[in-house]
């Protein structure tokens, strides 16, 4: 028999979709894949991130697990745009463990109703202070509640040590060391800078290349601002953004995420924002005339069903 004892076993893998009817109706000179890392189980590639953190700090004492009947006095407390929140609520209810979840209130609906589902209960900040303002009242609430752990996926280093050991070689043995480019939006830095220096390692000459919000580029411009991204564009720079592994960043205008994230159902699968912008940015670099025939991979982060209430659809 092969049976999964836990959740945790059932995070990665995710499969590598070409994406043929964009190929196709957009006469892309490049092949160009997703890494659906809506396939993880809480449906997001946050997953990942969160099971390295969570179990680094399980083996350092910083969180012990419970039981049905002995839950965990720990508490995990975590500022996040949803996604990181859904990864670690998720790995927390199976572990026993109390969940908190900061984030600005202007994320989608779904994604709250999701957190709660876990278990987690959710404390908003308002929206114009960003992400900004969740790390503030996370640092708040950790000197007010005993036995707090803060996830802090901005710059725990076994966010990106999670790309580093999972996404990167994935994506080496699915395209059989044949990718040219990676693409990856922007929001801790964890994916981009873990997975970019795997590949990195294995042949310098594949390119690395981020996106950021085109109306909050703070990494190209130092500027921020409102935008529609959920899931990139954190206001600020993270210390889990490394520099020197990505040889390029592109700005994505948010009306551009929304027209190409309602692209992506044409392959038969719903995904979110940041998965659009994403596209978009592959599509920028599919175009250049030094790219002909290469093999793109971008990822895309999420589910398209936690956008329902959103206008990416509509």
């Amino acid at each position: 028999m092969t049976i999964v004892k836990h959740v945790n076993e059932l995070i990665g893998n995710t499969p590598l979709l070409e994406l043929s009817n964009f190929e196709e109706s957009h006469k892309l000179p490049v092949r160009l894949c997703a890494k659906l890392e809506k396939m993880n189980p809480s449906g997001s590639v946050k997953d990942r991130a969160a099971l390295f953190i969570i179990e680094k700090a399980l083996k350092e004492g910083k969180l012990v697990a419970g039981t049905q009947k002995n839950p965990s006095k720990s508490v995990l407390i975590e500022e996040t745009s949803g996604n990181t929140g859904i990864g670690l609520a998720s790995i927390a209810a199976s572990l026993n463990i109390r969940c908190i979840c900061v984030m600005p209130e202007n994320m989608s609906e779904e994604r709250k109703q999701i957190l709660k589902a876990y278990g987690a209960e959710v404390v908003l900040t308002p929206a114009q202070n960003g992400m900004q303002g969740a790390v503030d009242k996370v640092n708040e609430l950790v000197t007010q509640i005993p036995g707090s752990f803060v996830a802090s996926q901005f710059d725990n280093p076994a966010n990106p040590e999670a790309h580093y050991k999972t996404t990167g070689p994935e994506i080496w043995e699915q395209s059989e060391g044949k990718i040219d480019i990676f693409i990856s939006g922007i929001g801790t830095g964890g994916t981009l800078s873990g997975t970019g220096k795997y590949l990195k390692e294995q042949n310098p000459k594949i390119q690395i290349i981020g996106v950021e919000p085109a109306e909050s580029p703070i990494i190209t411009k130092g500027t921020t601002g409102p935008h529609k991204i959920q899931g990139i564009g954190a206001n600020f720079i993270p210390d889990n953004y490394i520099a020197k592994y990505v040889d390029e960043i592109l700005r994505c205008p948010s009306e551009k995420a929304f027209e190409y994230g309602k692209e992506i159902p044409k392959e038969g699968i719903l995904c979110g924002i940041s998965s659009g912008a994403a596209l978009w940015a592959a599509e920028q670099v599919a175009f250049r005339p030094e790219n002909a025939g290469k093999l793109i991979v971008c990822v895309f982060p999420d589910d398209g069903a936690r956008y329902l209430s959103t206008n990416l659809f509509t």
